[in-house]
């Protein structure tokens, strides 16, 4: 099994580099997405891609995540898009709607960054990385809002809902990835969305160091662990793990468009 692609992972926030690159090639792993959750920090990101090698690549996202879009100053679709000049960017995110953490007094700030991340993604038609927690009908409403004004690539990452957000994201043309969550004994609701996204519509990932899969809970998150959530992924869809590797790597290179083949 080669070739799984770690669309979303926080290098930034892991201990030891070496390590984690070391497990990742002997995992199978071929590349791996870390992701941004503070602007103010884009350059770190946008650093860390120099880790890239021929056998391990090595992108990133820039962008908000919605629990820190009240701290973070708002950048202006310009100065999203100017980041993306870099070509180690292949997407804009993580941003989105979080209700778990904050109350209603923290709704405009996120939907105004959320739009924000939207209106850059059209532009660049680089693919907005979403997070969404406790908030699928603002969630949906936004994504039918914005797909409305035209469309946007765009995936829900670490999918942690049902069958109804499922529905309206795939019905916009948007693609689900799957994280540690899957192998959670709790998790059979989202197990059964895995089941039912469409082939050419699913990925997998860490969001390493957090959310570590079965049989490493309790451990830090790391991306080479990919390799048991898409191993869970091919059980509950009843193909090889080889197939898996292989249609969820295809996958993510037609959503982001800039990881070359």
């Amino acid at each position: 099994m080669t070739g799984l692609i770690d669309t979303h992972c926080h290098l930034d926030k892991l201990d030891d580099l070496a390590p984690a690159f070391e497990l990742a090639r002997e995992s199978g792993l071929s590349g791996m997405i870390t992701i941004g959750t503070r602007f103010s920090q884009a350059d770190t990101q946008i650093a860390l891609t120099q880790h890239d090698t021929p056998d391990l690549r090595i992108w990133c996202a820039i962008g908000i995540h919605p629990d820190y879009a009240g701290e973070e100053r708002l950048p202006s679709v310009e100065e999203l898009v100017a980041k993306t000049e870099a070509p180690s960017v292949v997407a804009i995110g993580e941003t989105g709607l979080d209700y778990f953490h904050s109350g209603d007094e923290a709704k405009p700030a996120q939907h105004a960054a959320f739009r924000t991340h939207i209106a850059a993604a059209r532009q660049t038609k680089l693919p907005v990385v979403i997070h969404t927690r406790n908030a699928d009908d603002d969630m949906i409403a936004i994504l039918r809002d914005e797909h409305a004004k035209g469309a946007f690539p765009f995936l829900i990452h670490c999918f942690a809902s049902g069958p109804k957000l499922a529905e309206a994201a795939l019905e916009l043309g948007g693609y689900i990835s799957f994280s540690g969550l899957l192998t959670f004994p709790k998790c059979q609701e989202i197990r059964e969305v895995a089941r039912m996204v469409p082939e050419d519509r699913i990925l997998v990932e860490t969001d390493s160091p957090f959310l570590a899969p079965v049989p490493k809970r309790g451990k830090p998150n790391t991306p080479g662990y990919v390799a048991h959530t898409a191993a869970r992924l091919a059980e509950e869809r009843g193909v090889s793990l080889d197939e898996i590797a292989r249609i969820t790597s295809e996958n993510a290179r037609r959503l982001f468009t800039r990881i070359a083949a």
